[in-house]
């Protein structure tokens, strides 16, 4: 046999071998890619796992490491003096500002709950200042809160209104999912016979970036019960955040 008969033998032999492992309707090509691609170190071989029940003072460490990684990749030297201490303490910030996700409307509301059968009209607690982060790019954006309710033999503790936006702004959010998520916490503290939440914000995500629109305003509202199914009461909540007493 000839030695380009052996070697075309040979390549044979090695294709052979390679497909027999192939999936139904799948390359050569297209296998050794997947193997390659099998090769590479996985998410968990380049990141340690943050449990919930790590120390604050692990978090910070991985999040200040991390912290000194970005500062790198942005082109900036993180032993300049201005940046010495500014990996700690963006991640002292941004425990704080997610803090909502150690916290829940439960513990906040910490019983401050009353029986009050003579107040059947609407409550309304305006201009709740919120801050909170968007997820999609973890920029803030900023607001307030109006949130109204018609007792149904229960009131709250008005500061408590306050306390429950809070817990669910200080996460990463999405505006219509935390306006829908202090309707639910309000309803399932008082069992009212209806609630209404609007919120108004400003979005860093739409004025450092993209379309860079600093005038721009976003609005959403979540109306359950009575406030939903009756349009005079929906009517006279959104007259009273809006300042029209009459």
């Amino acid at each position: 046999m000839s030695s380009s008969g052996a070697n075309d033998q040979s390549t044979s032999v090695e294709v052979s071998s390679v497909s027999t492992s192939s999936a139904p309707g799948e390359s050569v090509s297209d296998e050794l890619s997947r193997k390659r691609k099998r090769a590479l170190p996985l998410p968990s071989d380049l990141c340690q796992e943050v449990t919930k029940q790590q120390s604050e003072e692990d978090k910070l460490e991985q999040m200040t490491s991390a912290c000194n990684t970005i500062l790198k990749c942005i082109g900036e030297d993180p032993m300049r003096e201005g940046l010495l201490k500014t990996p700690e303490r963006w991640a002292k910030a941004l425990l704080f500002m997610t803090k909502g996700y150690s916290q829940s409307a439960e513990q906040v509301v910490n019983g401050a709950v009353f029986t009050e059968d003579s107040h059947k009209e609407i409550v309304v607690v305006k201009d709740i200042d919120i801050h909170s982060m968007c997820e999609h790019h973890m920029l803030p954006f900023t607001g307030r809160i109006h949130v109204g309710y018609i007792p149904n033999g229960k009131i709250i503790g008005l500061s408590k209104i306050a306390r429950i936006a809070e817990v669910f702004s200080r996460r990463l959010q999405v505006q219509e999912r935390l306006t829908r998520q202090i309707a639910d916490a309000i309803e399932e503290a008082v069992q009212p016979l209806g609630v209404g939440v609007v919120i108004e914000s400003s979005h860093f995500c739409m004025v450092m970036r993209g379309v860079q629109q600093v005038g721009a305003k976003t609005i959403t509202s979540c109306v359950r019960g009575c406030f939903e199914s009756n349009q005079k009461t929906r009517a006279e909540f959104f007259n009273l955040i809006n300042g029209r007493y009459s």
